[in-house]
């Protein structure tokens, strides 16, 4: 039963639009959830791309845009997808401009698309009242005006990112940065920022500027988005999945925008369903079996690619490690290296390797004493909230920033060094991990740096912390402008 068929009152509707990678996906699904329970007289309508809307609902058969809606929570939470202009959206590829192309088709479909579920919305009665859009989509800020509605951007990377892009594309550190794109060891000053050497930078500012670049869409789009922000007034409203307690001083350092950090936006309840595979989940039951904070677990998300070379000597790390593991291999990439399953594990002895995990339960676990991560954002704050030390391995994006974030800001992890080729060797898998889970000092400090950061993120996020208070800021201004 629709929302306009019941006498439930409703003020306010977000449409919530993200891009349709997972790790966008997923911090969108969870700040919606989030916005239906900090305000019970609002709807929600979350939107990806149809590519993604079919995979976060395998189970459903769509005929059309007509039979396109999914909605749960009582009909306040609706799911509808948007059209990216493709037939299969984006997938990976040899060519060096798929992505590329991708995106030219997603920006020029994408907005129409949106602008006509938001139409089709006000002609069923439940007119949309603010746009929230992830960090990929600066068109959305458009679709809202042309409705005469509010939008908030939310920023689903760490504020210090943001800071850094707000800076480089207002000219502070855009032409040092673009002199010393190479020199990963120069060090550049940004507002709010310690100093930052280059190679700690977003790398789409050091890698993608270039327009041959692969993912020189990417860098486009954001200097697009930091524009679309300028253009909004009084000032624009942004949505950090941060909380004020762990960035300090770096959002102090955007006052041009409207910053609230509303995070980390956590799972509230069993949101394993989201992409996920068909899987009897006894991993958990191994783990069950195993005593506290003695597992690694190892996950490098949901985009990396990983060649035979680094996968033979992650498993031989992790198996000189000596301790109990837990590696997610994703199917794509055991399909890639031609890996049977048999072969893979003949070389497992000491551990259990899956194609997918919920990786909530399992960092929320009391037998993993340690993850071995890529430091995607997500990954990053659902460590830190669970109180388990990291092993960073950054490769692309906000990677890089995140792990200096949790090796010096947070001190609750160490940085592994890849080699000239770019391979986490297994003698530095197996040196980290001992850094982290064996008994010297600095382990010991790690374990207390991570118990207290996991309070604080819990007291943030709790009933009157900073965070829970700016999400309701938000939902009541938003609701006074409706």
């Amino acid at each position: 039963m629709s929302v306009s068929q019941t006498e439930m009152p409703w003020r306010q509707h977000f449409l919530v639009l993200t891009f349709p990678f997972q790790g966008h996906i997923a911090p969108a699904v969870r700040l919606a959830r989030r916005l239906l329970a900090a305000a019970p007289d609002a709807l929600v309508t979350f939107s990806t791309t149809e590519t993604a809307h079919a995979r976060m609902f395998p189970a459903k058969q769509h005929d059309g845009a007509a039979a396109a809606d999914e909605d749960e929570g009582g009909g306040r939470l609706e799911f509808i997808p948007f059209s990216d202009g493709t037939e299969a959206g984006y997938g990976r590829s040899g060519d060096p401009n798929a992505f590329n192309d991708y995106m030219a088709s997603f920006h020029a479909a994408g907005p129409r698309s949106v602008a006509e579920i938001a139409d089709a919305l006000a002609a069923r009665g439940r007119p949309v009242t603010c746009v929230v859009y992830t960090l990929l989509l600066p068109w959305a800020a458009a679709v809202a005006r042309d409705r005469c509605v509010p939008s908030a951007l939310y920023w689903i990377q760490p504020a210090a990112v943001f800071s850094i892009y707000h800076h480089y594309f207002h000219g502070h550190v855009g032409a040092v940065v673009a002199e010393h794109r190479h020199d990963p060891s120069f060090v550049v000053e940004i507002p709010g920022l310690p100093p930052q050497t280059i190679g700690d930078l977003p790398s789409f500012l050091t890698d993608s500027t270039d327009p041959s670049d692969m993912l020189h869409s990417a860098y486009i789009t954001i200097r697009d988005l930091i524009e679309t922000l300028d253009g909004e007034g009084p000032k624009a409203t942004v949505l950090v999945n941060t909380c004020q307690e762990m960035e300090v001083g770096v959002l102090a350092a955007v006052g041009a925008y409207d910053v609230l950090p509303v995070g980390p936006v956590l799972p509230a309840g069993d949101e394993s369903g989201i992409f996920k595979p068909e899987d009897d989940a006894k991993y958990m039951e191994w783990l069950d079996a195993k005593p506290a904070n003695t597992v690694v677990y190892v996950s490098f998300g949901s985009l990396a690619s990983m060649g035979r070379e680094q996968l033979d000597e992650l498993l031989l790390g992790l198996e000189e490690s000596d301790r109990p593991y837990l590696c997610v291999i994703r199917k794509d990439v055991k399909v890639a290296l031609a890996e049977e399953e048999a072969e893979m594990h003949g070389r497992v002895k000491n551990g259990v390797v899956v194609e997918w995990c919920d990786q909530v339960q399992v960092l929320s676990h009391a037998a993993v004493g340690c993850f071995v991560t890529h430091c995607g954002w997500n990954s990053t704050l659902e460590s830190v909230a669970s109180g388990v030390p990291m092993v960073c391995v950054p490769r692309m994006s906000d990677q890089r920033m995140n792990a200096q974030l949790v090796v010096r800001e947070w001190r609750v992890g160490v940085r592994a060094q890849v080699d000239g080729g770019g391979v986490l060797r297994a003698a530095e898998v197996r040196r980290c991990v001992d850094e982290v889970m064996g008994n010297s000092e600095a382990a010991a400090e790690l374990w207390q740096m991570a118990g207290k950061w996991k309070g604080i993120v819990a007291e943030a996020t709790g009933k009157g912390g900073s965070s829970d208070q700016n999400l309701m800021a938000f939902v009541d201004g938003a609701r006074s402008e409706f």
